[in-house]
């Protein structure tokens, strides 16, 4: 191909499960991206997987497969690529497999990418000298090591493009870094060298940009109001050619908006350096391309560069870290926002009392300005605020603690602030807390692997 139009109708799982089918039929698309892991995903797909040998994975993406074998009926060429493999990427493929062929689709080979899961392996790389150093603090893994549940290499382009290479229409794979999802068609397609870093660079620009579905297409813009149509809003493709220059845009009729901003704004998003940013097939460069707005709704991107990638792989590790749960109240009245500091308050020193003290703990008013504190002002000084939300939110290794926490919520409606609501739904759940803990590891110390289901 000279060209190859790559979209995406998934930015994480949870999103909404009609997109991907509405992208694929008026996207005239060559490849559809699904998008389902972040690092907490995999520490729930893994305990999933402890408890079912067939489960750890993203089971959204098969309702999405069934819900889109139509338009593969119509469309034979199309090709789809997930990561919803999660955990278990081979169990996925065998489902996929199965959706397919109760479809009525027989004739459509199903590739799985595998050997991100370092779980099995951990004793023996640590034994091995790998130590698996936390990314800000030094410390090894070791420290941590009993409490460990999940531990994936985010694996690069490459083995999608094998996968493709082999004859897979539907290509599942575990832990890939996200814009590899994009990056793999176009190594398949356009024969792009590992080490042409200046492509790769525009590969992995194209799938950042796309990576979080509607973000690039007006979700979460800045200016976003009324008239951009949300309830509407296009899910992104690119169109991307073989020299690496592409354009974004979203399918015609669709709401939302691609423009600078919005193009711009999702290229920062998840970005520490703009001008470092790893993945596993390249440094990419945020600061070199150029974006210009060719049209409505379209924007093109040319000038990528890149730097040649490191010899390691980012590996995310989840470990048990306790127990934590958060509840809400409603604090109506004057003076709201002062009464529900002080029923936070309240709440915490009756536990104390009781004997119950917490690691963490955390009172904060929604609609005083908590959610992003230090950027508005003061909402204490504004006297008109007719009422407010009160969340506490506690953590702490022991459970029974925690779990203590949970009855103090609705007390408060009458041994409280007159006019407190909000407890109707129930107790807080208590749940499992799995902090993140950021490594490398080797390249050479990681063997992806592919096969046809």
């Amino acid at each position: 191909m000279n060209a190859v139009r790559i979209g995406n109708g998934c930015g994480f799982w949870g999103d909404s499960p009609d997109a991907p089918v509405r992208l694929a039929e008026a996207g005239n698309l060559d490849y559809l991206t699904l998008e389902y892991l972040a690092e907490l995903t995999m520490s729930i797909l893994a305990l999933l997987r402890q408890r079912d040998a067939t489960a750890g994975y993203a089971t959204d993406f098969i309702d999405v497969l069934g819900k889109l074998a139509p338009q593969l009926k119509k469309q034979p060429t199309l090709k789809v690529i997930t990561n919803a493999g999660g955990m278990n990427p081979t169990a996925c493929g065998k489902a996929a497999k199965e959706a397919l062929a109760k479809a009525g689709i027989t004739d459509r080979a199903v590739g799985v990418v595998s050997g991100d899961d370092l779980l099995p392996l951990l004793d023996d790389l640590i034994a091995a000298g790998h130590t698996f150093n936390h990314l800000d603090t030094g410390e090894p893994l070791s420290a941590v090591r009993s409490r460990v549940v999940s531990a994936n290499a985010y694996l690069g382009s490459a083995p999608i493009a094998e996968a493709l290479k082999l004859g897979a229409s539907i290509v599942v794979t575990g832990r890939v870094a996200d814009a590899c999802l994009t990056i793999g068609p176009c190594l398949h397609e356009f024969g792009w060298p590992h080490d042409d870093w200046h492509r790769l660079c525009a590969g992995t620009v194209a799938g950042h940009l796309i990576e979080c579905g509607a973000q690039a297409t007006g979700g979460l813009w800045v200016n976003a109001d009324e008239t951009t149509g949300l309830e509407t809003v296009g899910y992104p493709f690119v169109d991307i050619a073989a020299d690496g220059t592409f354009t974004i845009s979203k399918p015609p009729g669709t709401g939302g908006a691609v423009n600078l901003e919005t193009v711009v704004e999702q290229l920062l998003y998840e970005v520490a350096d703009p001008a470092r940013y790893f993945t596993p097939d390249v440094v990419a460069d945020f600061t070199t391309p150029t974006f210009t707005q060719a049209g409505p709704d379209v924007v093109k991107c040319v000038g990528a560069k890149g730097h040649p990638a490191s010899d390691s792989y980012k590996v995310s590790i989840a470990y048990r870290d306790g127990w934590t749960a958060a509840g809400t109240l409603v604090i109506p009245g004057p003076n709201a926002v002062a009464k529900a500091r002080h029923s936070g308050r309240i709440m915490l020193d009756r536990l104390k009392e009781a004997g119950h003290t917490f690691a963490h703990s955390y009172v904060e008013v929604l609609g005083a300005g908590d959610c992003v504190p230090g950027v508005n002002s003061p909402a204490e000084r504004v006297s008109d605020i007719p009422e407010v939300v009160l969340r506490v939110a506690v953590r702490d290794a022991n459970k029974a603690a925690v779990e203590r926490f949970t009855k103090e919520f609705a007390p408060l409606v009458t041994s409280g602030y007159p006019g407190t609501t909000g407890y109707t739904t129930g107790r807080a759940a208590v749940r499992e807390v799995f902090a993140y803990w950021p490594a490398l590891i080797a390249k050479n110390a990681v063997t992806p692997k592919v096969e046809l289901v």
